[in-house]
């Protein structure tokens, strides 16, 4: 007991004493004002950066994909659908077709807009895809894909393009989509 009574006596004393006892001390009065700016301005923030997200993605336009005159100038040919399976247990789907320029100018990049239907007419997907010219491969004899500025679609000439297609609908009826030429590039 008597040891006891020296360590308290030491403790009152000591450094740690007195923090000890102020760490024991109640919390300061709550009638002093709180600092709310920090905290209105983070909410301020996050409203503005809520409202901007749905004022720009509100309204989707397809950018780009306005049907050019010079597309009735394109024609398209030999339309053949493959499929085939990815690195990751996937099917990618390929359409391949001939694209003749039958105008003035040479096409140095396009895409196309294919709607996908079902059995009752509904369109079911759209895509916008960019098209590549698939070029020979002399060394290992099998297609690449180029590119339409690296291999552009003269006048007067018929080049085969490959659209890829990661993932379509279940419910496509498999037939041919309806397809558009859309944000051409003339050279």
């Amino acid at each position: 007991m008597l040891g006891n009574l020296s360590f308290r006596r030491f403790a009152r004393r000591s450094r740690i004493g007195v923090v000890m006892e102020k760490a024991f001390e109640p919390a300061s009065s709550p009638n002093q004002k709180r600092n709310w700016m920090p905290l209105l301005v983070g909410l301020v923030t996050v409203i503005v950066a809520v409202g901007a997200i749905v004022l720009f993605t509100r309204h989707k336009t397809e950018v780009g994909t306005q049907p050019n005159p010079y597309a009735e100038k394109l024609k398209l040919s030999a339309i053949k659908l493959s499929a085939a399976e990815n690195y990751m247990g996937g099917t990618v789907t390929y359409l391949d077709f001939n694209i003749t320029n039958t105008g003035d100018k040479a096409l140095v990049g396009a895409a196309v807009k294919a709607e996908f239907k079902d059995s009752m007419g509904q369109v079911v997907q759209k895509e916008t895809i960019p098209l590549h010219v698939l070029v020979e491969n002399q060394l290992a004899g099998y297609p690449d894909l180029v590119d339409l500025s690296r291999a552009p679609i003269g006048p007067d000439q018929t080049k085969t393009v490959r659209m890829t297609l990661e993932h379509i609908s279940d419910q496509w009826n498999q037939s041919y989509p309806q397809m558009q030429l859309v944000d051409l590039k003339l050279k």
